[in-house]
């Protein structure tokens, strides 16, 4: 099993869908760092050897991945909740941020509903 930025590379899939396990690597990405190592997209982990997975190595370390990625979107939200700008309050707030409608949906944002029960009309 390849080990690549902090992260286990699962060997038995392609080069391509593999390194889109790392944090911040999508398809694209994964591509352009494949095609900059010189690697067939198709080859699978398994095929690599120490000279293929060295040079993605080097090709990933230029890019912002996995805990530093993670560190400065949190810092990203965090200086938009200090200046308390629409986007910080929304997460501030745990509803969506753009532009969705939360009437009907967002439950994914807003969290499991909490009911809010009615008041009894008094009897005479």
């Amino acid at each position: 099993m390849a080990r690549i930025a902090g992260v286990d590379i699962p060997k038995h899939k392609r080069g391509v869908i593999a390194l889109t396990y790392i944090f911040g690597i999508g398809s694209s990405r994964a591509k352009e760092i494949l095609e900059k190592a010189n690697v067939s997209e198709d080859k699978k982990v398994l095929d690599w050897n120490d000279d293929e997975i060295g040079a993605i190595r080097e090709a990933v370390a230029h890019y912002t991945i996995e805990g530093e990625l993670r560190s400065e979107i949190s810092l990203n939200i965090k200086r938009l909740m200090d200046i308390g700008c629409y986007r910080g309050i929304r997460h501030r707030a745990g509803l969506p941020l753009r532009g969705q409608r939360t009437k009907n949906n967002s439950r994914t944002r807003k969290g499991k509903r909490k009911t809010v029960a009615n008041k009894k009309k008094a009897t005479k």
